[in-house]
């Protein structure tokens, strides 16, 4: 595969090595994540076939709906068991079927140096997205705009530990639900010069994203570069649906990556224990993982899920619970037995406001979504409330404590020992190391200093402000957002993509919430 930039944005030179500084007055995004450290994994080999077995004998006997009449024929085309919509599928069949999937994939960026891979032990950290409120720069919560969106794509932008602008991280309500999808893959496009996600709400949508996508990098690059990620959501228990299938083949046929992800409320669409929900979610990503290669053979994919455990007082969904660190252990290494890049949620909180409750479920979350050895670590910043509301104050701080577990993860750094060590013996008994020039050569990157962490003398707290940490990350987002910069791009195709959108919309129904078909 050809490693050559895409059109315009061509540049010299590869992506900078780079530590996260608390000092650094730029931007510059990290690498991606290359973990170091040994992975969590609580099945042994034994345990790990009998899910394989388990999930295999589901899609065999059981059998999976697909509500779709191309998709039906694919697999009667391919020599699946079809009655009625549910498909019966032979073991030998979705194993050789996903053998074709690569087992890594570059998701190539309009900045080259800003492009990533992920797959293995290489892993990136994605914005949430889906948001129909957020909490503003006044942490006020209320129905976003298409600036809001703009306003966290810049975030996106500037923060190092995110990877990509994602997509619809909130919803413009202030623009017809039926060419949202436009103006906002205009806005990740326009605001952020790393890799973002295409909207599937249908697969004309997923068409438009893609002709845009086109216009950005050119037609022949998609066809063998990924440069824009689709996700496609199962409706659990064992369900597949048009409007995520007709996604989904529009993503594949040329050439790019879906997230094939059941939707997991455990105990509401799955059993109510956790070993066996892993069983059926696993049964159901291989169905789609085995579709994506009837579209396409080859082409790239990702085993996705999102997992959540269910009240069974409320019925509400939960976050940051022990079984949901376990399903993504065991997910981990279900989508390792097989050789495919997988995909998880980070930093989910269940709380109304950015309290200690939105950073213990968020903390747990990270731990376990790192220890597991995630590859596309989805939702990583401002998810709050299950989703409802994106908090600007939690985006800041969720992507710093993405940066610190990026520094955990990287594992240990042997590289200055010896002279640590020297440095040992020239202080002594009863010494300080400040003033040691190994200090003075490494104290900037010697230990992760968070900035909207307060660890100073309480009296140095209250000179300045008394601020908790969602009014000093509120602040912070004021100061990037000052001094934002939009990263270049070529007129010719802004305008190209400014034209696609203005004869969509014209083509399109303005549809609202009450009167669009579905």
């Amino acid at each position: 595969m050809s490693e050559e930039a895409p059109r315009e944005q061509r540049r010299r030179g590869g992506r900078r090595e780079r530590r996260y500084l608390r000092t650094r007055p730029d931007h510059d995004m990290l690498p991606g994540l290359t973990g170091r450290l040994p992975l969590t994994e609580p099945m042994d080999a034994e345990q790990i076939e009998r899910i394989d077995g388990a999930s295999l004998d589901i899609l065999e006997e059981v059998g999976v709906v697909f509500r779709d009449d191309i998709a039906l024929d694919d697999w009667r085309r391919a020599g699946a068991d079809v009655r009625g919509e549910r498909v019966h599928l032979d073991r030998a069949l979705v194993k050789s079927l996903i053998s074709t999937i690569p087992p890594a994939i570059t998701l190539h960026a309009r900045n080259p140096d800003k492009s990533v891979t992920l797959g293995g032990r290489q892993s990136i950290f994605v914005p949430m997205t889906g948001a129909p409120y957020l909490r503003d720069l006044e942490d006020v919560r209320r129905a976003p705009t298409l600036d809001d969106l703009a306003t966290f794509h810049k975030l996106a932008h500037m923060l190092p530990a995110m990877h990509s602008s994602a997509h619809h991280i909130v919803e413009p309500m202030d623009h017809p639900i039926s060419h949202r999808h436009l103006r906002i893959t205009h806005s990740s496009i326009l605001h952020s010069d790393k890799t973002f996600m295409g909207m599937t709400t249908s697969g004309r949508n997923a068409e438009d994203v893609l002709d845009m996508a086109a216009i950005l990098f050119g037609a022949e690059y998609l066809e063998t570069h990924a440069v824009v990620v689709g996700n496609c959501n199962g409706n659990s228990p064992l369900v597949w649906d048009e409007t995520m299938l007709s996604a989904m083949r529009a993503f594949n046929r040329r050439n790019q990556p879906v997230l094939c992800s059941p939707f997991v409320l455990g105990g509401a669409n799955t059993p109510a224990s956790t070993v066996p929900a892993v069983a059926q979610l696993n049964a159901e990503a291989l169905s789609a993982l085995a579709y994506t290669q009837l579209i396409r053979p080859g082409c790239p994919a990702i085993y996705g899920h999102y997992l959540s455990t269910v009240s069974m007082q409320s019925g509400a969904p939960m976050a940051g619970t022990p079984e949901i660190s376990l399903m993504n252990f065991m997910i981990g290494q279900m989508a390792r037995h097989y050789g495919i890049p997988w995909r998880t949620s980070n930093t989910l909180g269940g709380a109304k406001t950015l309290d200690a409750q939105a950073g213990y479920e968020s903390a747990t979350t990270l731990m376990a979504v790192l220890m597991s050895g995630a590859n596309y670590i989805w939702h990583s910043a401002g998810w709050n409330e299950a989703g409802m509301h994106c908090s600007i104050a939690k985006f800041i701080v969720d992507a710093e404590q993405c940066a610190m577990g990026y520094r955990m993860a990287e594992g240990l750094d042997w590289d200055d020992f010896d002279e640590a060590l020297a440095a040992v013996r020239d202080i002594g008994p009863g010494g300080h190391y400040l003033g040691h020039p190994h200090t003075q050569e490494r104290f900037q990157q010697a230990f992760f200093m968070p900035k909207l962490f307060d660890n100073n003398s309480y009296e140095q707290w209250m000179a300045e402000g008394s601020q908790d940490v969602t009014a000093r990350a509120l602040q912070t987002a004021k100061s990037l957002l000052l001094s934002y910069e939009a990263p270049p791009l070529d007129p010719g195709i802004d305008e190209a993509l400014r034209e696609y959108i203005a004869r969509r919309e014209a083509e399109i129904p303005a549809m609202d919430a009450l009167n669009q078909e579905f």
